[in-house]
């Protein structure tokens, strides 16, 4: 009899044992380098809590803003070993694959519109397979915003304006290429060490949404806000694809389904904080005017050429990209 209950005991044990096991929670860490009232940042958060919602006891997805799990080129690294499930990277894509800098030719995307008929028609079949090729899952495309110049010297109209202003830009050759066609000394720098560069003189201006600029408070150190709206820059939902393999395939299926389902959600939210946040910026201390958008233009050609020269494909992508344009006059 004792050596029934022990049995039964035993048994019991097991099936509890395995029963916990199956029903573990997958916990998905999310890394991004925007301020946590950025536009990277809170799509981050509705992608979180839709998949929380939904996936309830199975999936639990937790975001970590402001560099918390390391700078865009760190977190890229922890993406393919695994120790970050997700992050956001933005314009740092066109070092994994070249053709990522299209989002980098100035004055392409001329809307959030235009920039949803790329998204759907051509980044999809076009880009998101690079991207793949080097081991990172791309499962949306996101925010990061229409960006615009601020420095502490003068306010730039024309590209004139910048010359010999030493620029901070984000990772990304074509970045690089576009502030120097334009008279900048370009400088690549992590987000995260922008703040202080700007505040101690080490640098001069930066470019960014205004999201960035007024989440990083980037207004009370600098004098004067150009809106030159030079790039949209989106952000990519991504995962190292090892790591994605991994996951059980239902959930796959319905993580990439959520993802997708906020894409709208982030483009409209875009929209919505450009309007309110450039009010706000206006009511500050910076001193706001509208660059001559054809003088930008006209100074732009160079690294249009450039492109076309060192990115296979690159001028069709172009062409496909200008297309989708008038689709939509």
């Amino acid at each position: 009899m004792k050596l029934q209950a022990i049995a039964y005991g035993l048994v019991l044990a097991v099936t509890l044992a395995i029963a916990s096991a199956s029903a573990q929670v997958i916990e998905l860490k999310l890394g991004n380098t925007t301020p946590a009232t950025g536009a990277q940042s809170l799509v981050a958060g509705e992608f979180a809590k839709r998949v929380n919602e939904k996936l309830a006891g199975k999936v639990k997805v937790t975001v970590f803003s402001n560099s918390q799990l390391g700078n865009e080129r760190e977190l890229l690294q922890k993406l393919k070993i695994g120790t970050v499930d997700f992050s956001q990277p933005s314009t740092i894509m066109s070092t994994i694959a070249p053709e990522f800098g299209v989002f980098d030719m100035p004055y392409l995307l001329k809307d959030r519109a235009h920039v949803a008929r790329f998204v759907d028609k051509v980044f999809w079949s076009d880009l998101a397979p690079k991207a793949e090729a080097k081991g990172y899952k791309i499962i949306a495309v996101y925010e990061n915003g229409i960006r615009h110049i601020t420095n502490s010297k003068r306010p730039i109209d024309t590209p004139a304006d910048l010359k010999g202003l030493k620029i901070r830009i984000p990772k990304g050759v074509w970045r690089q290429n576009m502030f120097e066609a334009y008279g900048a000394v370009a400088a690549p720098m992590e987000f995260s060490e922008l703040f202080v560069a700007l505040q101690s003189g080490v640098m001069d201006g930066q470019e960014n949404p205004l999201t960035n600029i007024y989440g990083a408070k980037l207004n009370e150190v600098q004098k004067f806000l150009s809106l030159t709206a030079h790039v949209y820059t989106p952000s990519f939902l991504t995962v190292g694809l090892d790591r994605w393999n991994k996951l059980p395939a239902d959930i796959r299926t319905e993580i990439e389904k959520i993802a997708r389902e906020v894409q709208p959600w982030a483009l409209a939210a875009g929209e919505k904080d450009d309007v309110e946040l450039l009010e706000k910026l206006k009511k500050s201390d910076i001193k706001v005017n509208t660059a001559n958008r054809d003088a930008f233009v006209a100074a732009s050609k160079p690294v249009y050429e450039l492109f076309d020269k060192q990115v296979p494909g690159g001028k069709a992508l172009v062409e496909k990209t200008l297309g989708l344009a008038k689709e939509g006059s």
